[in-house]
Order: C-alpha cells, then sequence, then structure tokens
C-alpha cells in the first residue's frame, strides 16, 4: 500500500520474507527486483500475478501517484534479488533501511520547502492586509506568529544540511536523519497552519495558495514513517550512541 510512482514504474523494489524462522526476525528478509508493465491492470506473460489498482484518491499531494501493488502468484527469479543471490539472501532488510535514511532526508528537505513557502506567503499577506487603520503585520499576535515560523525554519533547514551531508560522506546518520526528519515535517505542518491562520477566511479559499500547503504537509507527518516512529527510532538510538 501507498507505494509511490507505483502506476508508472517498470520495476519495483519489494522486501519480502524469505526465512520466516530467522532470528532476529530481519535477518531472515530479502529485497526482489520486481517488473513489471507501466499503467493499472492485471500484468499478464512473465509478468503475471502483479496487479496495479487505479491509484488511491488523497487529500494532498495530487502531483504524486500512489497505489496499492497486488502480488498473487507472481515469480520473481533469483537473479532479481538487489545484490545478487549470493550478497543479497535475507539482507534486505539492511538495504531497505539504507534507502529508509536518503528518504527521511528527503522528507525533511520538503518540510523544509514547504515551511518556507508558507512563511513567505504569509509574511507577504501580513503586509497587505489590514485592520484598525494599519498592516496587521504590525500586530504583536502576527509578530510571535512569524517568529516562530522564521525560527523553526532555520532550525528544520540546519538539522536537513547536517543529515544529508553526513549521507553523503557515507557516514551512518540513522539518528540524524529521524531527528531531521521529525522536526522538518513538524515545522512544515506548524508554518502551514500558522500562514493559513494569518491569512484568516482567505486562507480557507482555494483561491490562495496556502490551502494547498495544508492539505499537502500532513503526508510529511506519516511519509517514511511517522513522527510517533521516529521518536521511538530516535530514543533507541540515543540509548545506543550514550550506552553506560
Amino acid at each position: 500500500m501507498w507505494v509511490t510512482n507505483g502506476l508508472r514504474s517498470g520495476i519495483v523494489f519489494t522486501l519480502v520474507k524469505t526465512d520466516p524462522d530467522a532470528e532476529p526476525r530481519h535477518k531472515g528478509m530479502t529485497c526482489f527486483i520486481c517488473e513489471k508493465e507501466p499503467g493499472v491492470g492485471e500484468n499478464t506473460g512473465e509478468y503475471a500475478g502483479f496487479t496495479v489498482p487505479p491509484q488511491l484518491k488523497k487529500m494532498g499531494y495530487k502531483g504524486v501517484e500512489s497505489t496499492e501493488l497486488v502480488f498473487d502468484g507472481y515469480k520473481c527469479p533469483a537473479e532479481n534479488i538487489l545484490g545478487g543471490e549470493d550478497a543479497g539472501l535475507n539482507k534486505g532488510f539492511a538495504q531497505m533501511m539504507d534507502a529508509l535514511e536518503v528518504g527521511r532526508v528527503n522528507v525533511a528537505a520538503r518540510g523544509v520547502g514547504l515551511a518556507q513557502r508558507a512563511f513567505e506567503l504569509g509574511i507577504r499577506y501580513a503586509q497587505e492586509r489590514k485592520t484598525f487603520g494599519k498592516p496587521i503585520a504590525e500586530h504583536q499576535a502576527i509578530y510571535f506568529k512569524l517568529a516562530d515560523m522564521g525560527t523553526q525554519i532555520e532550525a528544520a533547514r540546519m538539522m536537513t544540511l547536517k543529515a544529508a551531508r553526513m549521507k553523503d560522506a557515507g557516514e551512518r546518520s540513522d539518528l540524524e536523519a529521524g531527528m531531521a526528519k521529525l522536526f522538518a515535517s513538524e515545522a512544515g505542518r506548524f508554518c502551514a497552519e500558522e500562514s493559513l491562520r494569518i491569512h484568516g477566511g482567505y486562507g480557507y479559499s482555494k483561491e490562495y495558495e496556502i490551502e494547498r500547503l495544508y492539505r499537502d504537509a500532513p503526508l510529511l507527518l506519516i511519509g517514511e514513517g511517522t513522527s510517533e516512529i521516529q521518536k521511538m527510532v530516535i530514543g533507541k538510538k540515543l540509548l545506543q550512541r550514550y550506552k553506560i
């Protein structure tokens, strides 16, 4: 479920439990490169047993497709194991976790971008909209909103850059990626909501861009692991790093 680009893709990396008796359990998982025909429908011929239902309808993020993929009788040769049969058998979990670090930095970057755009819209509108004879940007309540938004964006950007640089350098960055993803996605959600509040009733109208950002923001709290999962990962990694 919730496969990004699952409709148009020609290959799908699929994590499969290949040794149900393995201990610990994540040692018994293998990643296969599964081939299919792009588009909706049931694959036939060499790709038989792989069905792609119509894409899921979502609240936001409508520029990116999300789909369900159904495997029923699909056969994948051993040569399609990621890394080859000798190196890749039962190594799939580690491969996927490595990709997840990149994915979490990716989501963090999207959170920073969404937060930045929401802030730009909000601070511009606050200077254009007037109440009681002056722009609402001059009201203390709006000062506070802009200050919180700007501060969170700067912090989220620095955390994201740190995690990205560590990954580029080949360093283990699961803790930093989790922290960046948690903070930046929450910052995106926060800034979208604060900007919508600055816009008032107009923020709830599709006439204004902030309405779309407000619908797009929640996906970042869920994709590549929810905020609650990030906290579990972060807590576990902190205990490992600072073990006495």
